[in-house]
C-alpha cells in the first residue's frame, strides 16, 4: 500500500476512534447517571434544595443573581467559541505557514494540504456545535428566570405544598437541562484539544482522544468535590 493511502487509512480510523471515545462516553455517562451518583445527579439534588429554599423567600433578588451568573458564564464561553471559529478559519488562509511549521515538530508525520483541511474543518464543526450548546444552555437560563419570577409564595399565595414541590422541581428541572448543555459545551473544548493532536500524528490524536475521556470519567464520577458534595449536613460521608 502507497504511503499517502497508508496515512489515510491511519487518518480515517483515528476519526472513528475518537467519534467513538465522544459519542460512547456522552452515552455511557447519560446512562450512568441514571443509575449512580455523578455531579450531574447530587447537583440537581443541590438545584432541587434551592429552588424549594426560593419558594419561601419574599425577596429573590439573590436567587435571581446567582441565575445572571450562570448565564455571564454561558455567555463567555459563547463568545469564547466565536474568537476560536474566526482563529480557526484565519488559519485556512496561512494553511502553507502552518504546514511547514508543524513538519518541524517531533513525531510529526507527512500530511497533504487535503488532509489538513479536512482536520480543520473537524475543528470548526466542533466549536459550531460547542457555540449552538452554549445558547442554548443560555436560553433555558433565561427560561429559569422567567420561572422564578413567576413562582408563587406559600407564605401568601394559598398554595399547597404539592404545588409548592411541582414548582420547585420545575424551576430545577429548566436549570439542570441547561447545565446539561453547558456540559456538553465544555465537553466540546476538551475534546477540540485532541484533534490539535491529529496535527502532529494520528496516534496523538487517538492517545489524546482517550486521555480525555479518562480526565472526564474522573471528574464526573471520581473526583474530589463529588465526594465532598455529598457529604451529609452532619458532615460524614
Amino acid at each position: 500500500m502507497p504511503t499517502r493511502d497508508l496515512n489515510l487509512l491511519i487518518d480515517v480510523l483515528a476519526l472513528l476512534w475518537f467519534l467513538a471515545c465522544w459519542v460512547g462516553y456522552a452515552r455511557y455517562a447519560r446512562w450512568r447517571c441514571e443509575s449512580d451518583v455523578c455531579l450531574a445527579s447530587v447537583m440537581h439534588m443541590y438545584r432541587r434544595e434551592w429552588m424549594m429554599q426560593m419558594m419561601y423567600r419574599d425577596n429573590r433578588m439573590s436567587d435571581m443573581s446567582a441565575i445572571s451568573t450562570l448565564e455571564r458564564n454561558m455567555s463567555f464561553f459563547a463568545s469564547s467559541a466565536l474568537i476560536i471559529l474566526a482563529g480557526i478559519l484565519t488559519l485556512l488562509g496561512y494553511l502553507d505557514q502552518a504546514i511547514v511549521l508543524f513538519a518541524d515538530l517531533p513525531m510529526a508525520t507527512n500530511q497533504s494540504q487535503a488532509q489538513w483541511e479536512a482536520k480543520i474543518f473537524l475543528l470548526v464543526i466542533i466549536f459550531v456545535y460547542a457555540f449552538f450548546k452554549f445558547t442554548w444552555s443560555m436560553r433555558q437560563v433565561g427560561f429559569a428566570a422567567v420561572l422564578i419570577g413567576a413562582a408563587p409564595n406559600p407564605n401568601i399565595d394559598n398554595i399547597s405544598d404539592e404545588e409548592v414541590r411541582q414548582t420547585s422541581e420545575r424551576v430545577a428541572r429548566v436549570v439542570s437541562k441547561a447545565a446539561n448543555h453547558f456540559n456538553f459545551g465544555i465537553r466540546s473544548y476538551y475534546f477540540a484539544l485532541a484533534v490539535l493532536g491529529w496535527l502532529i500524528a494520528a496516534w496523538l490524536f487517538a492517545a489524546a482522544a482517550a486521555l480525555v475521556v479518562i480526565v472526564l470519567y474522573r471528574r464526573e464520577f471520581h473526583s474530589t468535590v463529588l465526594s465532598t458534595l455529598m457529604w451529609s449536613r452532619s458532615g460524614v460521608d
